[in-house]
This record gives C-alpha cells, sequence and structure tokens, in this order.
C-alpha cells in the first residue's frame, strides 16, 4: 500500500496553514465533511497531500455514525491522542486493508466507497485508515487536479517518521503500516511528524514547532 494523505489536527479554519504558506507551499481546496462534522484545508504533492482538519460542527462528530471513529477524542486539543492521521492506497489494483478494519461509510462519500478503518489502534497513535478506489494527486482528472507546483519546490513525499508519545506496544496497524519501509516510527515523548521531501537531497530541515507538530526535510 502507499501513502495517500496525512491530516494534522489544526483549530478551527487552520490558522496554521498560514505558515505553510509563508514557506513557498501552494495551498489546494479545502473540504467540508457534510454528516461528519470536520473541515480541512489541504496541499498537494504529486504522491499525496497534507490534511489540516478540525471539528466544524461538534454534533455531526459526535453523532452515532461518525463517534465510532474518534474523531472527537483526536480532533480534541485538550486531549493526549496523536493528532495524526494516516489514509493509505492500493499499491495495485484489488489491495486490501493489511490491518483488521472496519467500513466507514460517511454521507459525503459517493454510493459504493467506504474508508476502512483500522480496528482497535490505540489514540496515542496515528488514526489507520485505508481509502481502495484513492489516486495519486498527479493522477486526478484534469477537471479535479490541485496545485502541484511549489515555490519550495517541493514534489513527492519519500519518507515519513512519526514520533508518539508512548511506551507500549504497537498495534497490528502501527505493524503494517511501517512494515513497507515508507513510514518509520518511533517513541518518544512528544508526537512529532517529519516528512522528507524528495529524498532530502538539499539537507534543509524546516522546524514548524510549535505551529505545528512538524518538520520537513528538504
Amino acid at each position: 500500500m502507499e501513502i495517500d494523505h496525512i491530516f494534522l489536527r489544526a483549530r478551527r479554519g487552520a490558522p496554521e496553514a498560514a505558515a505553510l504558506i509563508a514557506l513557498g507551499l501552494s495551498e489546494g481546496s479545502a473540504n467540508r465533511h457534510p454528516g461528519q462534522g470536520t473541515a480541512n484545508r489541504r496541499f498537494f504533492f504529486h504522491n499525496a497531500f497534507l490534511e489540516l482538519l478540525w471539528i466544524e460542527d461538534a454534533a455531526q462528530v459526535s453523532n452515532t455514525a461518525t463517534s465510532p471513529t474518534q474523531l472527537t477524542e483526536r480532533l480534541d486539543s485538550e486531549g493526549n491522542s496523536s493528532p495524526f492521521g494516516l489514509c493509505f492506497r492500493p499499491a495495485h489494483q484489488q489491495q486490501t486493508p493489511p490491518f483488521p478494519s472496519w467500513p466507514y461509510r460517511p454521507a459525503y462519500l459517493p454510493a459504493g466507497m467506504q474508508i476502512d478503518i483500522a480496528s482497535g489502534a490505540p489514540l496515542h497513535e496515528p488514526m489507520w485508515f485505508f481509502l481502495a478506489q484513492a489516486l495519486a494527486p498527479a493522477q486526478a482528472a484534469p477537471a479535479r487536479r490541485q496545485p502541484l507546483q511549489h515555490a519550495l519546490g517541493l514534489c513527492n513525499i519519500s519518507a515519513v517518521t512519526l514520533t508518539v508519545a508512548t511506551d507500549a506496544d504497537w498495534s497490528p496497524a502501527a505493524q503494517a503500516a511501517s512494515s513497507g519501509g515508507a513510514i518509520t516510527l518511533q517513541r518518544g515523548t512528544s508526537h512529532l511528524l517529519e516528512l522528507s521531501f524528495d529524498g532530502a537531497k538539499h539537507g534543509r530541515h524546516i522546524d514548524l514547532r510549535p505551529t505545528l507538530p512538524l518538520v520537513l526535510h528538504l
């Protein structure tokens, strides 16, 4: 499987996006998720995208359909949960989620589509999920193509390192997610996402803390 996108918990309206724009990233289209109660701002690269996600409607995000996702707990900035979620897509046709999962069918998805959410993943780990119909941003139809050119010169996310604030054993989903080598998991005292772009060939590092728990390696 391949990384499709990564979400980061954000404040309402994602003012944190200003820090990414100031670096020279081009912002793509935003989304609202009717029935789920969340909204986002997004930044697209050739092979994946970054999503800043927040709760827009507390009643919707806690309804009976959405509450099993634990998005309420994950997007609560006062909690100790991981502020990240990682969505995967198939690396080849007919691939199914490589971890135990349950089907989530939010109202905003087209009929017949579902999101496979990892079962039993603890809140200190990222939310792990799988979207079988997803495509890389560079493969989107012209009418749906997002801005992929950035003044910072980034093209592809080439490596992901996640520091997780835990000393517990990794869940089956975490083990499956890290088994292919694209994601490195490590334990630490605070949650952190590190993204390498294009092999980090320039040796440049941009630390966006405390605005976002994010470090970029270019």
